[in-house]
């Protein structure tokens, strides 16, 4: 398995038989360069949205209809696609499982907000997170959220052994708090944290997400570098 940063909250994941991207921000994206925007898309089977914000959902039609890889996530946002766009789409809900190809995706509740900017009255469902399964391990998306009580039956149900933990802050849980969420929920041998260094206001290091989690392997990404699993 290779989990690729694109910066912020967005993630190529490389699983099983799928290339996945998770909320896939290129337009407008400051951290990831024109320059990487074909190689972060390239072969992508599926596009995985968590809500309808701009900087996770700016460039799916883009990249659906350029890809022909579907859009997936809640069923009425990617209704609304769907009709307005033509868009491919698999449209499910919260405590549901697809299957893409060889990946198990289970969809799980976050704590956030959902708007679409242009759209007012779109149908958008709500914000969400994932559960990846593939390659042995399993692996949880927390998407924008803040600590939830939820964590507890998502971790003790689903046991995700890899958390990619929004944790930046302001808008989402900050390094801290995503430190509080990891130790009592869950059980990971990895964590990823996302949602940070993209703006001045966001948090800049994950010292605080390292520092409280000691005997996890907490792992900084990096633009474009494959973390292999």
């Amino acid at each position: 398995m290779n989990i690729i940063w694109l910066g912020h909250g967005s993630f190529r994941i490389e699983i099983e038989d799928q290339v996945l991207l998770i909320d896939p921000w290129l337009t407008g994206n400051p951290v990831l360069a024109e320059a990487h925007h074909a190689k972060a898309v390239e072969g992508a089977t599926h596009i995985l949205i968590t809500h309808a914000h701009f900087d996770h959902i700016a460039d799916l039609v883009q990249l659906s209809q350029s890809t022909g890889a579907p859009g997936v996530g809640i069923y009425d946002l990617m209704g609304h696609f769907e009709t307005a766009h033509g868009l491919s789409v698999v449209g499910f809900n919260i405590g549901g499982t697809v299957q893409l190809g060889k990946v198990a995706v289970s969809m799980v509740p976050a704590l956030h907000s959902t708007s679409l900017g242009g759209a007012p009255d779109a149908p958008l469902g709500r914000e969400v997170g994932y559960i990846l399964k593939g390659e042995g391990h399993t692996l949880y998306i927390s998407g924008d959220t803040s600590i939830m009580a939820d964590m507890d039956w998502i971790g003790d149900y689903y046991k995700p052994d890899i958390g990619v933990l929004s944790a930046g802050g302001y808008f989402t849980m900050d390094m801290a708090a995503a430190a509080y969420a990891a130790k009592r929920y869950f059980d990971f041998t990895t964590v990823i944290p996302c949602h940070y260094k993209t703006f001045p206001l966001l948090e800049q290091s994950a010292q605080a997400l390292i520092q409280g989690l000691p005997g996890v392997d907490v792992i900084e990404p990096e633009i474009m570098k494959p973390i292999k699993i």
